[in-house]
């Protein structure tokens, strides 16, 4: 399937690319190599998805890392002097508890973190931890995404592999003043689904029927033969897109709840009408028929990001580059609430680098950040 779509964008002259993927293609140290079950969503039983489990967490273990789970933070709290002195926590059986710490890092992506800081009020920052300037949980993007499915007349094994990662193409990621929107998106290409899921999605879209004509006439003329594009949009930070605390619905241990305002933007929309109008032309030139195609795609493409945003200027950041608070030197934010545009790919890698930049950084300057004011 792959290759069959590489050569249309061959065809059409437009840029296309391998996906990238953090999963091994041979034995890495403990962890097997893909053997192509597909359903990676779920997990993978060989481990050869490079998710945190069996990355970075075996290591800060061994390295001394404590992981204290069922336990939820509710505060940041500050010292005489202005400097994080730790949190107030809630364990796993309700009781509150408190954790001392020369330098606080927070990762609570872009709704948790917003959350945890706004509700960290003190005298210094009575409307939440770093809110000085008003922008804390300000900006919010996301990823609102296109979706259009093409199935083809011949058998393409499009189930076999990891789901998301066959080839992506950015013809259309960076500004181009000919069309009506600005910045741009990425067309990932999906492969099909596995036998079930065609069965059960094909029943609840009216393709598959249940009977005598299910495998025979429906259902071999969709499996292994569909192929999606997915359109990724870079969102742009829009202030009014926000998260605020929701004081009349708290959780359990009592810290309050949030509230999401988000508008789809018109620069937004106008990129997923142009990325489905792209999309169709893509089948058609390599003699699909379309068979569906909306936008947004509901229940998905929500990475949260901007809400603690980063940059020079204490006056319109929240962060500086390294993730340090501009007005709390020993507090660190280290997820994707920093980033300042959405971007038109998936969050995980970047938030990944800005975090080791930022451990790097710390490393360097421990003893600096642990006595500023």
């Amino acid at each position: 399937m792959g290759r069959t779509m590489a050569a249309v964008f061959n065809q059409l002259e437009w840029h296309w690319w391998p996906s990238y993927s953090a999963i091994n293609t041979h034995r890495h140290s403990q962890r097997g190599a893909c053997i192509n079950l597909g359903p990676c969503n779920t997990g993978c039983a060989q481990g050869a998805k490079a998710s945190v489990d069996v990355t970075y967490w075996p290591i800060a273990r061994q390295q001394g890392v404590e992981v204290r789970t069922e336990c939820r933070v509710r505060e940041i709290t500050l010292d005489a002097t202005g400097k994080a002195d730790g949190v107030l926590y809630v364990d796993a059986v309700g009781v509150e508890q408190r954790l001392d710490a020369c330098v606080v890092v927070v990762a609570c992506s872009g709704i948790g973190t917003p959350r945890l800081l706004l509700n960290s009020k003190s005298s210094a920052f009575p409307n939440g931890l770093l809110n000085d300037n008003g922008l804390v949980g300000r900006n919010l993007m996301l990823h609102p995404l296109a979706y259009t499915e093409g199935v083809f007349e011949d058998d393409l094994r499009s189930s076999i592999g990891p789901h998301g990662c066959s080839i992506l193409s950015q013809q259309f990621y960076e500004t181009d003043t000919s069309r009506d929107f600005v910045r741009g998106y990425t067309m990932q290409i999906l492969r099909g689904a596995p036998p079930v899921e065609t069965a059960v999605s094909g029943y609840f879209m009216r393709q598959v029927p249940i009977g005598a004509e299910h495998h025979q006439k429906k259902f071999r003329r969709l499996f292994n033969r569909t192929a999606g594009i997915t359109v990724i949009p870079e969102d742009l930070p829009e202030p009014e897109n926000r998260v605020e605390l929701d004081t009349e619905h708290c959780d359990s241990s009592g810290m309050p709840g949030v509230k999401v305002f988000y508008r789809l933007g018109e620069n937004t929309s106008r990129m997923l009408k142009h990325g489905i109008e792209m999309s169709k032309q893509v089948f058609a030139a390599a003699g699909a028929k379309v068979t569906l195609s909306f936008a947004p795609v509901k229940n998905t493409g929500w990475h949260l990001m901007g809400t603690t945003r980063m940059g020079n200027d204490p006056a319109t950041s929240v962060v500086n580059r390294f993730g340090q608070a501009h007005a709390v030197k020993n507090l660190f934010i280290v997820d994707s609430s920093i980033f300042v545009t959405a971007g038109a790919v998936n969050p995980v890698a970047t938030a990944q680098a800005l975090t080791l930049m930022a451990w790097d950084h710390l490393r360097r300057n421990l003893n600096e950040v642990m006595s500023a004011s």
